[in-house]
């Protein structure tokens, strides 16, 4: 080594050059980052100026990405990202739920819980600006790994490398049958009886449906009969009043969604009845003030099985 110090990249050229990435454009990545087009040019520049390599294949028409730009397009987008970590942990501990909290609910636990979430934010934490983004489950951990959400609400386990999980409470499924079926209204139903029942679901995609089917195989069924399906749970409830089969509901759902129609009976499976854990997921290493925070708060209310702390 000759001693000499090597100039370091800053957070602005990283910043411009991970928006050229993006979006291959100079003025859409410009206008993405809130800077000017000569600006993020020049950052662009004396980042490849800085690493020695060049990033950016320029022409007349288009914009590439050289493959030194397309290996280190990761390395910036994962420093950026670590950064964003670094300052929403520090904004945590010097204010905690204060500013903007981008929550992202599946939309099985969110007409049952946010009522109570948002009445609880709006009397015990004015300063919070909680907003709301109802997806399912696929497009939620998107959304928080690529930066878009802060905090999601779901079923878990997910097992996904860098999203650390924070269970909330386990909850029983709930037999939902049509008025006058041989099990509607049953205390301590067998999970062997799920073998024999017309089962709806929701459509592909919700994780709800995925636990359903993963309810019957524990119980030792292994084909359930696909004829009709469901976007949300609403529609899938009016379904089993009209008598086109039977569903499972998550203990949370069924007030709701059980008693505006009388033509709807509910059944209880026998100890230990089949059930799923709603956690809080956020990125690996972000701020844990959640854990015994507002939602956690809000789970105690709900009848469920709390899940303590597990450190």
């Amino acid at each position: 080594m000759n001693g000499a110090v090597r100039r370091r990249p800053s957070l602005s050229q990283l910043r411009a050059f991970a928006a050229v990435a993006e979006h291959l454009h100079f003025r859409d990545a410009a206008t993405a980052i809130g800077m000017s087009q000569p600006a993020l040019s020049g950052a662009v520049s004396a980042l490849e100026e800085t690493l020695g390599v060049t990033l950016v294949e320029r022409t007349t028409r288009k914009v590439l990405l050289s493959p030194a730009g397309e290996r280190l397009a990761v390395r910036a987008r994962a420093v950026l990202a670590e950064v964003a970590a670094l300052m929403e942990e520090a904004e945590a501990v010097r204010a905690p739920f204060t500013g903007a909290l981008r929550l992202g609910v599946i939309p099985t636990v969110a007409p049952y819980l946010l009522p109570t979430v948002l009445n609880l934010v709006h009397e015990r934490y004015p300063d919070l600006d909680l907003q709301v983004h109802e997806e399912q489950t696929a497009n939620l951990l998107d959304g928080l790994t690529t930066g878009r959400l802060d905090l999601l609400l779901l079923a878990v386990p997910l097992g996904v490398p860098g999203v650390t999980e924070l269970p909330l409470f386990d909850e029983d499924f709930v037999l939902v049958t049509p008025l006058g079926h041989e099990l509607g209204g049953q205390e301590g139903i067998p999970r062997e009886a799920l073998r024999a029942l017309h089962l709806l679901l929701l459509d592909e995609g919700h994780c709800l449906r995925d636990q359903a089917l993963d309810i019957c195989r524990e119980a030792g069924r292994d084909d359930v009969p696909v004829t009709t399906t469901a976007a949300g749970l609403s529609t899938l409830v009016q379904l089993v009043a009209g008598g086109l089969g039977v569903t499972l509901l998550p203990r949370t759902a069924v007030t709701v969604e059980t008693s505006r129609n009388p033509q709807l009976l509910t059944g209880r499976f026998a100890h230990p009845a089949p059930s799923r854990r709603v956690a809080l997921a956020m990125r690996t290493g972000a701020a844990r003030a959640f854990r015994e925070g507002l939602v956690h708060q809000v789970v105690r209310a709900l009848g469920v099985r709390v899940r303590e702390r597990e450190d």
